[in-house]
Order: C-alpha cells, then structure tokens, then sequence
C-alpha cells in the first residue's frame, strides 16, 4: 500500500504556532504571536475613539453646513435663565464666596473617588497598610467634609 500507516497521523506544528498552521503556509511567518494579540487588544478601543471624533467632527460641520443662518440681536445676546442679562463691572461681578467652596467640596470628593478605585481593585494586595492609609484618606476628607458643613458651606439662602 505505497509505505501509508492506517492509524492516526500526528502532525508535528512548533508549540509556539496556536492556529495549527505550517509555517510555509502562514501568512505572517516569524511573528511573535503574544505581541501581534498585545496589538489587536487596543484595536477595539481605537476603533471606537475613531468613530466618535469623526462622528463629533461630522455633527459640527453639518450644523454649520445645514443649519439656519437668521441672526438677529436677541439671538446674539447671552441668556440666563430668561432673565434679562444685567451688565457687569469692568473686570467681571464679584460672586459669593459659597460658589468657590462648593467647587473646592467637588474637586475633593472627586479626588478622594479617583483614589478610592485603584484601591479598590488592589485591596488584597495591599493589606492591612492599605486598609489603614485609606481609612486616614478617608478621615481627612471628612474632617474638610465637616468643616465645610459647620461653616454653612452647604446652605444656599
């Protein structure tokens, strides 16, 4: 019968090939399979960073484009609130100063949350140390927290 074995024929493909393919037949022969897929991961992720500035850049050219182009003085004018604007000093209103700590009260929040998922992800690994450094992270932006409300920080009147 020509020299032909009747049981299973085992090919020999080198170990680092994972689509089972001879090299002669691969397309990308010598490529290092764990960095090509290293490349492939981000493609998603570009894809769709992609289609949302060209969908952006599209929306505003086609505004610009189809758009009504009827100006008139009260459409130019700022609004606020359907209020009549009211003019403003030479260098800008003075504000009170609850605007400044109430956006002072977000930027800490907002930092502690930054730093709260990190931890959180990496909370086993981190142990006992972790544990007791976030609750003194956690103590300090309460003790701010506190101060704020005492103050009268968080009351609009």
């Amino acid at each position: 019968m020509g020299g032909r074995t009747h049981g299973p024929v085992v090919s020999r493909q080198p170990a680092s090939n994972p689509l089972g393919v001879a090299a002669r037949e691969m397309p990308l022969a010598g490529v290092d399979w764990k960095e090509r897929g290293a490349v492939n991961a981000y493609t998603p992720i570009l894809v769709l960073g992609g289609l949302a500035a060209g969908f952006a850049i599209f929306s505003v050219v086609m505004a610009s484009i189809i758009g009504p182009k009827r100006y008139n003085r009260a459409k130019l004018e700022a609004y606020e609130c359907g209020i009549e604007p009211t003019p403003q000093a030479e260098g800008g209103g003075r504000f009170p100063i609850k605007y400044y700590l109430t956006a002072m009260l977000f930027i800490v929040f907002d930092i502690e949350i930054v730093f709260l998922y990190p931890w959180a992800v990496s909370f086993d690994s981190l142990g006992i140390f972790g544990l007791v450094e976030m609750l003194l992270f956690v103590l300090t932006v309460f003790v701010a927290y506190a101060y704020v409300w005492r103050r009268g920080g968080l009351e609009w009147d």
